[in-house]
């Protein structure tokens, strides 16, 4: 029978009784075999070496309707129509995965989030009990803590299956890894774009071939030379996928298993490697706003009669003043970086938002009042 000081060593992160967890992020485009290699790694890894393993498969973990078109313009108690649903989404799955972590590792718990939707925990409590991680006596709101032996006997792998084709997209996972002392890993399926397009074609709900071949041109590839905190990955041929490469595989979750993410891992590669992050997310965010107000600027001046012919014109102006003004976020990046990093709220790119917003209006007020 364990003594109480027993009991709370496992309760705690990092007591000899903690469980060993890890996350293996699958990235790649669209229809290169994530899904596939997800399925046959979850059969096999409890098979061989012997680990639990669970999926995260974003497409039904996320709603359908989260990529449909933009909503209304939010009131004061909405989040911010800046952030669209898709990544609104996203941002509960992590909230919603965090909470799952934080409970195995410490014994504690499982609550639901507060800033998440109860949707989306019902769905992640869903899935959780659909892999043999919960039992179904758990409650939907998600109160208290109702572990399967599977859960919590022998490590336990999650393997996050979506396209992950942004850097910041899977660092994300990877600070969650830091945070708890976790595993991290990650896998990433080279597929040429035109095998994607023709398995995309044969789906029952296929994707449009320009938001294929749009991912294909902005997808970032795992950076092993530059990146450290990328150091744990693989990057396959998914149209030529041999037993060498499931051999391979095997050997970069197991090393990860055994060398988890250190919490106060901080160097100064690292720390350039976060303020790229945060630099390519700032502009990101950045240029998906700038491209919202060209649209309803281009809407505006074809509401107020600009003729088709100068609507031409209009738009090479409005794509040319926003080139300009992420050349200069860019170039200000140097130096707002580390605010950045360590001040998660603020936002270095509303000033340019709104800077543009407002030469935006001037741009179009030249052609409304000609």
């Amino acid at each position: 029978m364990a003594t109480a000081a027993e009991e709370e060593e496992d309760e705690q992160p990092g007591g000899a009784g903690r469980a060993r967890v890890g996350l293996c992020v699958l990235c790649g485009l669209p229809a290169a075999g994530k899904s596939t290699l997800a399925r046959a790694l979850r059969r096999r890894l409890p098979q061989r070496p012997g680990w639990a393993c669970a999926l995260l498969d974003y497409d039904e973990l996320i709603p359908p309707e989260a990529f449909g078109p933009p909503e209304p313009g939010a009131g004061p108690a909405e989040p911010s129509p800046l952030l669209p649903r898709w990544k609104r989404s996203r941002r509960e799955l992590l909230q919603c995965l965090e909470r799952f972590l934080r409970a195995v590792v410490t014994g504690g718990p499982l609550s639901a989030p507060a800033t998440a939707t109860q949707p989306a925990w019902e769905r992640f409590l869903a899935c959780c009990r659909g892999q043999g991680l919960l039992s179904s006596a758990e409650s939907d709101a998600g109160a208290g803590r109702s572990w399967t032996h599977a859960a919590t006997s022998r490590p336990l792998y999650l393997i996050l299956d979506d396209n992950f084709y942004y850097q910041s997209m899977r660092y994300e996972v990877y600070q969650l890894a830091r945070k708890y002392s976790l595993s991290f890993c990650q896998l990433f399926l080279e597929c040429p774009l035109e095998c994607c397009l023709q398995r995309n074609r044969l789906r029952s709900h296929p994707l449009p071939d320009q938001t294929i071949c749009l991912m294909a041109r902005r997808i970032e590839m795992p950076d092993l030379k530059k990146n450290a905190w990328e150091q744990n990955s693989l990057i396959l041929k998914s149209f030529d996928c041999t037993s060498e490469d499931n051999e391979q595989i095997i050997s970069l979750l197991a090393a990860a298993l055994e060398n988890p993410v250190k919490q106060n891992e901080e160097n100064t590669e690292q720390k350039e490697a976060d303020r790229a992050i945060c630099a390519a997310s700032t502009v990101h965010q950045a240029d998906q706003t700038c491209r919202r107000i060209i649209s309803q600027t281009m809407k505006d001046a074809k509401d107020k009669n600009v003729p088709s012919s100068e609507m031409k014109s209009l738009a090479e102006e409005l794509n040319k003043l926003k080139a300009e003004f992420l050349e200069d976020l860019r170039q200000g990046n140097e130096l707002k970086n580390q605010s950045c990093i360590q001040n998660q709220h603020s936002d270095p790119a509303t000033s340019v938002i709104s800077s543009f917003q407002h030469e935006a209006t001037n741009v179009v007020n030249k052609y409304i009042l000609k």
